[in-house]
C-alpha cells in the first residue's frame, strides 16, 4: 500500500525545485477522516509565510456527507505547516529572494501522521516547460525502442 495521498503533478511542470522539506499539517478530525478517504487535492495550493510561521493556502479538502451537524467544514481553509524554528528561518531567507516560492508536492502519511512535502521552487520560463516535455518524449520513445 502507497502513503502517498495526494501529489502536485503540476507543480514539477510549472518549476525548477531547488530544495524540498517534510512539514507537518495542523489538521481538524473531519478533515483528517476525509484524506483517509482520499477527497484531497493540492494542485491549486501554495505556502505562505505570516509571522514567523508557514501556512498552506489553497489545498481543497472536501468534507464528508456524514461529517458532524455541529461542525462547520471550510475546504479550503488555511492550515498551519509545522516546521522546525531552523527551517522556518532559513526559508524565510530564501523566500525573499527574487524568484523563489514554496509551492507543495505532495501529501503523505508517516507513521500514522500527514506530512506535506514542500519545495523551495523557480519558475520555468515557457521555453523551459517545452524542453521538459521534449526530454520526457525522447526518454518514452528511448525506453520504447531498447525495448524492442
Amino acid at each position: 500500500m502507497s502513503s502517498t495521498i495526494a501529489k502536485n503533478k503540476k507543480a514539477s511542470h510549472d518549476y525548477f525545485f531547488e530544495e524540498q522539506l517534510e512539514a507537518g499539517l495542523c489538521l481538524e478530525g473531519w478533515e483528517l477522516k476525509s484524506i483517509r478517504a482520499g477527497k484531497v487535492h493540492i494542485k491549486e495550493g501554495y505556502v505562505l509565510i505570516r509571522k514567523g510561521e508557514a501556512f498552506l493556502f489553497g489545498a481543497h479538502i472536501t468534507p464528508l456527507a456524514s461529517a458532524s451537524t455541529h461542525v462547520n467544514p471550510d475546504p479550503v481553509r488555511n492550515r498551519k505547516l509545522l516546521l522546525h524554528k531552523k527551517e522556518l528561518d532559513k526559508l524565510i531567507g530564501k523566500v525573499k529572494e527574487k524568484g523563489l516560492t514554496l509551492v507543495p508536492v505532495s501529501l503523505y502519511w508517516k507513521r500514522g501522521r500527514v506530512k506535506c512535502e514542500i519545495a523551495l521552487a523557480r519558475g520555468k520560463k515557457l521555453h523551459d516547460k517545452r524542453q521538459t516535455l521534449k526530454d520526457r518524449d525522447w526518454a518514452r520513445d528511448k525506453a520504447r525502442m531498447l525495448k524492442r
